[in-house]
């Protein structure tokens, strides 16, 4: 499993002080089947615990998942900040996911020399979960 961050997605990290390793358990939970929503063409919504806090009033992540293979993390938001997302956007995220998960390890490379793409260190994805 290789799982990224968009650009605008890791500012939203670093503001927001999420981890990581806070992604990578929320990407472990889908592989699982353990989501809090499936909105279709391989977007799922995942909730994010705030440090020290709960997941329900935490963040939520829009992650285009592809089983056992891919994951982009690609918007993420507060709770309080947002209820959620449209139906545009869903569309929007939709063909995103398409695209994202369509691409190559070549390709991949090229988004990350590009600064576009961020691949988190998963050094023994199971284990450290």
């Amino acid at each position: 499993m290789r799982i990224f961050k968009t650009k605008g997605f890791s500012r939203f990290t670093a503001k927001e002080t999420i981890t990581d390793q806070a992604l990578i358990r929320a990407v472990k939970e889908l592989e699982e089947n353990r989501f809090d929503a499936d909105l279709g063409g391989g977007v799922f919504k995942q909730r994010i615990a705030r440090t020290g806090g709960g997941k329900s009033g935490g963040y939520r992540a829009i992650i285009c998942f592809q089983k056992g293979d891919l994951s982009f993390f690609v918007y993420g938001f507060a709770k309080s900040d947002r209820a959620n997302i449209t139906l545009a956007d869903k569309k929007d995220l939709k063909k995103l996911a398409k695209y994202l998960l369509a691409l190559t390890s070549q390709q991949l490379e090229k988004e990350q020399d590009a600064g576009r793409l961020e691949e988190l260190e998963v050094n023994d994805y199971g284990q450290n979960l």
